[in-house]
């Protein structure tokens, strides 16, 4: 599967970024602080992970976040571990003074 199969919605009223991924629902809750979206929940089946959907759906995540123009602060430790593994494709999203 490739990252543009993959649609993230943000539904504004839950709080949270999701993607239907093989007839399954991934989810990301955030909260939202002075142009800042705080990553604080991964919810996705072991199933997708194990397919190795987990990197894809995160790279489209963030793909569609910066599209904002707002920074990321990943809370989640999945998140944070994945965008310290493409640090130089992602660090342009972390607030100043912000190192994962």
């Amino acid at each position: 599967m490739s990252e543009g199969e993959i649609v993230i919605i943000n539904n504004e009223f839950l709080r949270q970024f999701e993607a239907v991924i093989n007839e399954e629902l991934t989810i990301v809750e955030y909260s939202q602080q002075e142009r800042k979206v705080f990553l604080t929940k991964l919810i996705i089946s072991e199933n997708l992970k194990e397919g190795g959907y987990l990197d894809t759906f995160l790279e489209a995540l963030l793909n569609n976040v910066k599209e904002g123009s707002d920074k990321v602060v990943p809370t989640c430790p999945e998140i944070a571990r994945f965008m310290r593994k493409n640090r130089r494709k992602y660090k342009d999203l972390l607030p100043v003074g912000i190192n994962i």
